[in-house]
């Protein structure tokens, strides 16, 4: 499994650990993320998304996972989010349509 999150894309950034004597070698600098289970309010349903505590907050400060993923673009989102997204706004769409 790769170290990306699946909403922001967030991934490892290579780096340089710098000694006192300003030696260099390469290091690695991993996101901090974490297996969390998602609500998804208009699916009704809980979606499992490896995710970083940076995309949670984000997630958490626009509302929810589904106003959060109505608001990102396609390229930052991995495949499984993407069909989240496909479901959260076509559900959205039927339920307007539907209240209209």
């Amino acid at each position: 499994m790769s170290r990306i999150c699946e909403l922001t894309g967030k991934g490892r950034q290579v780096g340089n650990n710098v000694s006192h004597a300003n030696n260099k070698t390469k290091r690695v600098f991993l996101p901090n993320l974490q297996n969390v289970t998602l609500i998804s309010e208009s699916l009704e349903k809980s979606v499992k998304l490896r995710v970083s505590t940076h995309g949670l907050r984000s997630v958490e400060h626009n509302g929810g996972l589904d106003n959060w993923l109505a608001k990102t673009s396609d390229e930052k989102l991995s495949i499984k989010a993407r069909r989240l997204k496909r479901d959260v706004v076509k559900k959205r769409s039927t339920t307007t349509a539907t209240a209209a």
